[in-house]
């Protein structure tokens, strides 16, 4: 078999993916720089236990189910972890002068010819996907640096001197660093751990009697441990330190910076906010991963007429896209990736944002500054004086903000901001109440989308799961589809940490401002009766992607619930 070149192809011929998936999984890999069999996995296009059985038979090589597998620490100390992660391997057994090694490639004769020479042993190759392989390596190599070993030196530790350090960390790597005080190695671990979880928020919380720590993993908050209260305002100060906060300060809320180097060599800044609460300052630093920020519209989970109907709104000359949804939904996002779409050299783009989280080359982003009077309003009457194009506005939340939003889209520009409704057919009537008159509504808006991130199951683990009738109905699935009904769940494995999501993916409701909605902005219709004539024009709403999404198994049943709980599908 001609290795990961000719993948892709013998899996079409296979018929285990088509022509459509394999393309997109290359636009992807080109993009994240990943083996082909990882993004294929990634997205969903083939399971694992395919891909494996599929390289089983292809290297005529025994298959192993990593997931399922305890190996002896002892067979571990035979090959190093780094090793194992160059050349994505790990030793599952051993027998006499035999080494059992999970490979990716078992035709990769130098990687078993070098293993053996290290091992002194005769190498039988089984193999196992990459993304196994690596979830493997994470789950069996401990770290040297854990959060035990350091609880126990913190509580030893917690009263003594030196134990933080003037000198600005920029390297967080667990592995090294063992001669470290024990809060600088806690704090390392701490950002470390968060970004091998993908996290994007870390909180740091102190109460009376104890000190918690919680990431928040797709959207959701989950404790990661507990370290003795008495070093809370010992890590607060490393963390001040790092983001070149005022230490001595504990009385006032800082903003600040950091920006470190994982083991990987990529740069990821975090935004630090300290607050003074009862017990000491709480900290919450917020992941700017540029990496994972995927700029392409394709990928934001709209549908294809949805993604259409956008890409339609982005390329008129003038008018006003607007992005609506609660706080966290992924307006930033999609405003980055629809401007990502337009950034081109000969289009002057200008942003106001509060705050920039995201530096993107070729558009002209400008922070917003309270102290000199630097708001939205202030910030579009100057873009309108720099010749522009295109001009994003972050939030639309006065009157004053919209009457210069509106004069621009109306004037020749293209105008996108987002605005914190419930619904798309809603934000009409807020630019209502803020004092917008109707005619400038219908004229100037083009488009409104709603938006919310729901999480995605994990396709590792993901299992078809069996549900009452009733409950589907409940939800508002069709009676006729209800019977045949597929609802899958995921179990919970190493690539998802045990939780059964990974990732998250945005449901969208998109309202076309066509003539007859024109007509009923202008008659003063409710945003019932506006909501009814953009669902009889073909409107799909946040409910119905939700269930689109539940059937083809991307989220899980679950989801579907906790969101209709919340109303946040009305």
């Amino acid at each position: 078999m001609a290795a990961s070149k000719g993948l892709g192809e013998l899996l079409v011929r296979e018929q285990l993916i088509n022509i459509d998936q394999l393309e997109s999984a290359k636009k992807e890999q080109k993009k994240d720089g990943a083996k082909l069999s990882s993004v294929l996995v990634k997205l969903g296009y083939v399971s694992e236990g395919q891909l494996t059985d599929f390289l089983s038979k292809q290297y005529s090589v025994p298959a192993i189910d990593l997931s399922q597998f305890e190996i002896d620490p002892e067979i571990l100390k035979t090959v190093p972890r780094e090793l194992c992660e160059k050349h994505i391997v790990i030793p599952v057994n051993k027998s006499a002068n035999t080494l059992v090694l999970a490979m990716s490639d078992p035709t990769n004769i130098f990687v078993r010819d070098d293993i053996q020479f290290l091992t002194r042993c005769k190498v039988e190759a089984v193999v196992a996907s990459e993304t196994a392989i690596l979830a493997a390596i994470e789950k069996h190599y401990k770290s040297k640096v854990t959060y035990e070993s350091i609880m126990t030196e913190m509580e030893s530790d917690v009263d003594a001197p030196g134990t933080l350090t003037t000198s600005e960390i920029t390297f967080v790597d667990v592995d090294k660093g063992q001669a470290d005080a024990p809060v600088v190695k806690f704090v390392n671990l701490i950002l470390n751990e968060a970004i091998k979880m993908r996290a994007s928020d870390i909180h740091i919380e102190p109460y009376e009697k104890r000190l918690r720590v919680r990431f928040r993993v797709d959207g959701t908050l989950y404790e990661k441990t507990q370290p003795p209260p008495g070093i809370a305002s010992a890590v607060v100060s490393r963390l001040k330190i790092m983001s070149k906060l005022d230490i001595s300060e504990r009385r006032r809320p800082q903003d600040g910076r950091l920006k470190v180097r994982a083991k990987d060599n990529k740069e990821i800044d975090f935004r630090v906010s300290v607050l003074p609460t009862l017990h000491g300052e709480k900290v919450v630093m917020r992941l700017l991963d540029k990496e994972n920020l995927k700029l392409d519209l394709s990928t934001l989970g709209l549908e294809s007429e949805e993604l259409e109907k956008l890409r339609k709104a982005l390329h008129l000359p003038y008018g006003m896209i607007l992005v609506t949804g609660p706080t966290g939904s992924g307006k930033s996002t999609t405003i980055y990736s629809a401007l990502a779409e337009l950034n081109k050299s000969d289009v002057n783009i200008s942003t106001a944002e509060d705050p920039v989280e995201y530096n993107i080359e070729g558009i002209n982003q400008v922070q917003m500054n309270a102290d000199v009077d630097l708001n939205f309003a202030s910030a579009l009457r100057s873009f309108l004086r720099q010749d522009p194009d295109i001009i994003m506005v972050g939030e639309i939340r006065d009157f004053e903000t919209a009457e210069i939003a509106f004069k621009a889209a109306l004037t020749g520009h293209l105008v996108v901001s987002t605005l914190h409704t419930n619904d798309a057919a809603s934000s009409i009537n807020r630019l209502l109440n803020m004092g917008v008159e109707p005619f400038l509504v219908t004229a100037g808006v083009s488009l409104v989308m709603a938006q919310r991130l729901v999480r995605k199951i994990c396709v590792r683990c993901k299992d078809q799961v069996s549900i009452e009738k009733s409950v589907l109905l409940d939800l508002g699935v069709r009676p006729e589809e209800a019977d045949g009904f597929p609802v899958y769940k995921g179990r919970g494995c190493p690539a998802c940490n045990d939780i059964g999501y990974k990732d998250r993916s945005a449901i969208y409701e998109v309202i076309t401002v066509t003539e007859s909605i024109k007509n009923l902005i202008l008659q003063g219709a409710s945003t019932n009766q506006i909501k009814q004539k953009a669902m009889e024009e073909g409107m799909i709403t946040l409910r119905q992607n939700a269930l689109k999404k539940l059937k083809q198994g991307v989220i899980s049943i679950e989801e579907v619930i906790e969101n209709s709980a919340k109303d946040t599908f009305e």
